[in-house]
């Protein structure tokens, strides 16, 4: 019987990738702020204390209820692609109280809209309602930004702008 000897074999390592390393939570958190991306609850709270600054409310709990009945009401009347952009650029829980709402079957003046809360907040006014919904509608073209809130105010009736802060729809050409 023979036996053949076997000579070992020489194993060439294929070359290394450099695996890319994982950002950070906190990288990854600054990359969304960054890009316009929402990071649930923290943003959610920063939104309320914009709100709350905003509207002078004394308490944490009074802006987040302001916040809440003022989305629910813009919720049935930002539609299309404009109510997909602004679940989008707002923080989650923001983006579901809006998502939450059925459309309205017809569109409302701002003086309509601003009764429509005053209807939902206990012992408000027509004063007071408006207080409360610049409030919240004026903090949202920072967060949103520029371009959307034109798109979201070409879809409402005139007289919204001023509840967002403007007083009036510019038109941009860039």
């Amino acid at each position: 019987m023979t036996t053949t000897a076997q000579t070992p074999r020489t194993m060439i390592p294929a070359p290394q990738r450099p695996v890319p390393a994982r950002p950070t939570a906190r990288e990854e958190d600054d990359g969304h702020r960054r890009h316009g991306h929402r990071n649930g609850n923290r943003d959610w709270s920063e939104l309320i204390a914009a709100v709350r600054e905003s509207g002078q409310y004394p308490t944490t709990a009074e802006a987040e209820r302001v916040t809440r009945i003022v989305l629910s009401a813009l919720g049935g009347h930002v539609t299309g692609d404009e109510r997909v952009a602004l679940t989008r650029a707002l923080p989650r829980e923001a983006a579901r109280v809006i998502a939450s709402q059925i459309p309205a079957t017809r569109p409302q003046s701002a003086q309509e809209f601003v009764d429509t809360v005053a209807t939902r907040i206990e012992g408000a006014t027509h004063a007071t309602a408006r207080w409360d919904v610049s409030s919240v509608l004026g903090v949202l073209p920072n967060l949103i930004g520029d371009d959307l809130t034109d798109r979201i105010l070409s879809q409402l009736p005139p007289g919204y702008a001023l509840l967002f802060g403007r007083a009036e729809l510019a038109s941009r050409t860039s």
